[in-house]
């Protein structure tokens, strides 16, 4: 597969399989929903106010996991430490149980996706009450290229396959182009699900959907993805739109081009959000926590600092933390603010790459201030496609090239 950013970006049907990454949001807390467990901790602080972070200069080696079919995702469900689990773009998801492939997928959906481009099986989220309800939650484009949020249980006779037969659809949203998909679905510590769309595709939002609150697309939403009272999920009390006529309630934050990866600080659950950009910037977004609930990050008025679209206008828009141009790279992937204390260099810091340029960069990641010290972290991973973080911390890579890393501390 060979970069075609360009193409992707500007959503011409030739878009191929290496572009996906232009697939490129979320929220923090919200203390009016559903009842979930307690904030994180009071962070240490270094006695300046600060939270201590790593200085993010290498310390840092990759450790192969295997080879997969286009991985674009890695999730673990809550409280299960020996399985990892492999989102395919191509439509599977595959264990890894202590780091051995179990011959068996998890799940296979590769008759019911579209793939590839930006197009495919894109994510999954174990509920938080998993190891009782078994629910999980995948993100696709069917065979129309239409996004689906589907809610499927794992097996009663083995716990490592899923039941075909639970599948369940929760949401449905229409896409006008092959691009901008989005594609994460994700659980906050409100117990809720986020999940990110992109502004529908083409080039230069053409509808305008990123500004429109009515329409899901160009945004993040929050929903209880459990059905209710004859309907497929319900929307938060909490959420910002839920009263304004016009505005779908599901909206938590909107004004985005592709959020194809968002996360949350497992420590303090701050928002972050690589927002995938047009033909110039790439950009970083990165609030408190619940800053994040009405959050207008600004597309299509910005991409990145600079304006875009003259007849939009956004005077209260959350302007990003980061943003490099593409003389670095082409295609932001969002990543993690690392927690994990085996990487001390990492620690504090928010990880990210880029589809092109492969190296992995950080910086230290604090909300609603400009990042001053990004850095290149001395590590490369071809056609990356993703990261993703386990229950302890650990954090992982994807390349769309097949390899899938786990990232160590390097003690040599």
């Amino acid at each position: 597969m060979v970069p075609k950013l360009k193409h992707l970006k500007r959503g011409t049907a030739s878009i191929t399989i290496i572009a996906l990454l232009l697939l490129a949001g979320c929220g923090g807390r919200d203390e009016t929903t559903s009842p979930g467990p307690p904030p994180p901790s009071e962070p240490d602080l270094d006695g300046h106010g600060e939270m201590p972070v790593g200085d993010g200069e290498g310390g840092v080696r990759l450790s192969k996991l295997g080879d997969f079919d286009q991985p674009v995702y890695v999730s673990q469900p809550p409280d299960d430490p020996h399985h990892l689990y492999v989102v395919e773009q191509t439509g599977r998801i595959v264990v890894l149980r202590d780091g051995r492939r179990l011959p068996k997928p998890f799940l296979d959906l590769r008759d019911e996706v579209s793939c590839c481009g930006e197009q495919g099986l894109l994510s999954v989220a174990f509920a938080p009450d998993y190891a009782k309800s078994g629910r999980f939650y995948v993100d696709y484009t069917d065979p129309a290229g239409d996004t689906r949020v589907v809610e499927y249980r794992r097996s009663d006779d083995d716990p490592l396959v899923a039941d075909p037969r639970s599948r369940r659809v929760v949401l449905a949203v229409d896409q006008p182009f092959e691009n901008h998909n989005g594609g994460l679905v994700l659980f906050g510590s409100d117990r809720l699900l986020y999940i990110g769309l992109g502004d529908g595709g083409s080039e230069d939002d053409p509808s305008r959907n990123g500004q429109n609150l009515g329409t899901m697309l160009g945004k993040i939403l929050r929903i209880d993805p459990r059905a209710s009272n004859g309907k497929p999920y319900t929307v938060p009390a909490g959420n910002p739109f839920v009263d304004r006529p016009g505005a779908r309630p599901e909206i938590y934050s909107y004004g985005l081009r592709n959020p194809w990866r968002f996360s949350f600080d497992s420590l303090t659950d701050a928002l972050s959000i690589g927002d995938v950009g047009q033909d110039k910037f790439e950009e970083v977004d990165l609030v408190r926590p619940g800053e994040g609930r009405g959050a207008n990050f600004g597309w299509s008025a910005y991409e990145g600092l600079a304006r875009f679209n003259d007849d939009q206008d956004t005077p209260n828009s959350v302007p990003p933390v980061l943003v490099y141009d593409h003389d670095s790279g082409c295609s932001i992937t969002g990543g993690y603010v690392v927690r994990d204390r085996g990487l001390p260099t990492l620690y504090g810091r928010y990880l990210y790459g880029d589809f092109c340029a492969g190296e992995l960069h950080s910086f230290a990641a604090r909300p609603d201030r400009r990042a001053t010290d990004d850095r290149p972290l001395g590590v490369q991973v071809p056609s990356l496609s993703s990261f993703g973080e386990d229950d302890a911390g650990h954090i992982y890579a994807t390349s769309l090239e097949g390899p899938v890393y786990r990232l160590l501390g390097d003690d040599r």
